[in-house]
C-alpha cells in the first residue's frame, strides 16, 4: 500500500524528472535560434574574414617594400609594431560595424520580408528569439573577431619571417619582442568586456528600434539622441548626453590601453591592469546593463505583438 509520503516524494521526483529535458530542450532551441541566425546573416563572420584578408594583402606590399630597402633604414622591432595593433584595430572596428548593423536589421528584416509570420508558427519564445539575435553582437562576433584577429597576426609574423629570411635581420628577434600572447590577452578582455558587456545598451537600443521602427531603423535609432543632444545645448547649454554617448562609444576610462601596455618596460602595468576589478566597479557598466535589460524586456514585448509590415 501506497503512503502519502511515497506518494508525495514520488510526485517530486517525476517533476525534477520532467525539469532536466525541459532545461536541455531550452538550451537546444536557443542554440538552434543561434545557428539560424548565423544561417540569415552571413555577414557577421565573412566581414572580418574579407577584412582580415584585405589587410593581410597590404601588409604583405609593406613588408616586401620594407624587404627592398632594409638596408638603408635602421630596423628594429618597433618597426612592425604598428601593423600589429592596427590590425587588432580594424579587425574590432570592423565587428562593431558589423554588430551595430546586425542589430538595426535583424528584428526589422523578419518584418519586412513577412518571414516572421513563419518563425512565430515554431515552438520558440519571443524571449529566446531576441536573447539568440542578443548573443551575436555580444558574445559571437567578439569572440569570432578575436579568432580573426589572433591568426591574422600569426600570419603577419610568419609572412614577415618568410619574407625577410637572408636580409640579415634575425626573425627570431621579431617573434620574441612581437608581444603576441601579452596583445592576445588585451584583445580578448577589450573584446569580451568592451564589445560584449560595455557596449550592450548600445546593442540593446538596435534591437528595440529594429523592432519598433515601421521604416529606416537606422534613422529612428539615430534621431532621439540627436534631438536629446540638440535640446540639451539650447536650454542648458551643456553637452552631457553627447558627453554619456561618446563615453559608451570610447570604452571606460579604466581601460587598459593597447598602444602603452605593449611596452616592454611596462609588462608589470599591464598584468595589474589585465585583471578587470576596475572595469567591474565601474558605475557606468552596471548603469549600462540596466537599460540594456529594459531595452531587451521592450523589444521582447514589442516581438509578441507587432506584425510584419
Amino acid at each position: 500500500m501506497t503512503t502519502p509520503s511515497n506518494v508525495v516524494s514520488e510526485s517530486q521526483a517525476g517533476t525534477q524528472a520532467a525539469a532536466v529535458p525541459a532545461v536541455f530542450a531550452g538550451a537546444r532551441l536557443f542554440l538552434w535560434s543561434i545557428r539560424r541566425e548565423l544561417w540569415e546573416y552571413r555577414i557577421v563572420y565573412l566581414t572580418p574574414l574579407i577584412a582580415a584578408v584585405i589587410f593581410l594583402f597590404s601588409f604583405l606590399i609593406h613588408i616586401l617594400n620594407l624587404r627592398r630597402h632594409i638596408h638603408s633604414v635602421a630596423w628594429t622591432h618597433e618597426t612592425f609594431a604598428v601593423p600589429y595593433e592596427l590590425s587588432g584595430a580594424l579587425i574590432m572596428g570592423t565587428a562593431l560595424v558589423v554588430g551595430l548593423y546586425y542589430s538595426l536589421d535583424c528584428l526589422y528584416g523578419e518584418r519586412r520580408d513577412r518571414s516572421i509570420l513563419f518563425w512565430k508558427s515554431l515552438p520558440v519564445s519571443d524571449l529566446t528569439a531576441v536573447l539568440s539575435k542578443l548573443t551575436i553582437p555580444l558574445v559571437f562576433i567578439p569572440l569570432f573577431s578575436f579568432a580573426v584577429t589572433i591568426v591574422t597576426q600569426f600570419l603577419m609574423l610568419t609572412l614577415s619571417s618568410l619574407v625577410l629570411l637572408g636580409s640579415g635581420v634575425s626573425t627570431s628577434e621579431l617573434w620574441v619582442h612581437s608581444s603576441f600572447l601579452m596583445f592576445s590577452l588585451i584583445l580578448l578582455y577589450h573584446m569580451l568586456l568592451v564589445h560584449g558587456l560595455w557596449y550592450a545598451p548600445i546593442y540593446g537600443w538596435m534591437l528595440l528600434m529594429s523592432a519598433w521602427s515601421p521604416r529606416a531603423p537606422v534613422v529612428w535609432a539615430i534621431l532621439p539622441p540627436f534631438i536629446i543632444c540638440g535640446v540639451e545645448k539650447l536650454s542648458l547649454n551643456t553637452t552631457y548626453f553627447l558627453h554619456f554617448i561618446a563615453q559608451r562609444f570610447m570604452g571606460p576610462d579604466s581601460q587598459p590601453s593597447m598602444s602603452a601596455s605593449m611596452s616592454a618596460n611596462q609588462h608589470h602595468h599591464f598584468a595589474s591592469q589585465l585583471i578587470p576589478h576596475h572595469f567591474f566597479t565601474e558605475p557606468g557598466l552596471w548603469f549600462g546593463l540596466v537599460v540594456a535589460a529594459i531595452f531587451v524586456a521592450a523589444t521582447v514585448r514589442l516581438r509578441r505583438y507587432r506584425g510584419p509590415i
